[in-house]
């Protein structure tokens, strides 16, 4: 990981640490994770959106995030849904390699990175979803921060919604 990046998600990471109190809700813990990844790389640095999409039995619905409305149901077969059934991170690098299996709420995105969110027994829950109008805007370095930060952040919570 580049130095600039690796301080970037450092700065995330600590700002989210500070504003998760103990016993927080996985909602309120999700707006926190959007919201400081949104703060450090929204508009367009490289981040066009950030969000969250839990996993309900054949569909996903939208959850916290930044910083515009998206899609919501949607279904399994895009990344977001990819993510959730396999539960390992999706790295696109370009969304036309998706074909039509792509679900395009923006159709300026043009690359995305999806991390599954666990419970405390490890099942995938949902996932957080980073989108970016550039190709090639996220790679391995971004997948370990995001990972290591749902991880820490979400991973283990109380893990009920609303």
């Amino acid at each position: 990981m580049n130095h600039e990046l690796a301080n970037r998600y450092t700065r995330v990471s600590i700002l989210i640490s500070n504003g998760i109190r103990d016993g927080a809700p996985l909602v309120e813990r999700m707006k926190i994770v959007s919201d400081e990844i949104w703060n450090e790389f929204g508009e367009h640095r490289p981040v066009s959106w950030v969000g969250f999409y839990f996993l309900e039995k054949d569909e996903m619905t939208l959850g916290p995030r930044r910083n515009k409305p998206a899609c919501s149901p949607i279904g399994l077969h895009g990344a977001c849904g990819t993510a959730a059934r396999t539960g390992k991170t999706l790295i696109v690098r370009d969304v036309k390699d998706l074909g039509d299996s792509y679900i395009a709420c923006d159709p300026r995105d043009r690359s995305e990175i999806v991390v599954p969110v666990r419970d405390s027994s490890g099942q995938v829950v949902g996932v957080l979803d980073v989108d970016s109008h550039a190709v090639g805007a996220f790679g391995e370095a971004d997948r370990q921060a995001l990972e290591k930060i749902v991880a820490e952040s979400l991973e283990g919570s109380a893990l009920r919604r609303p």
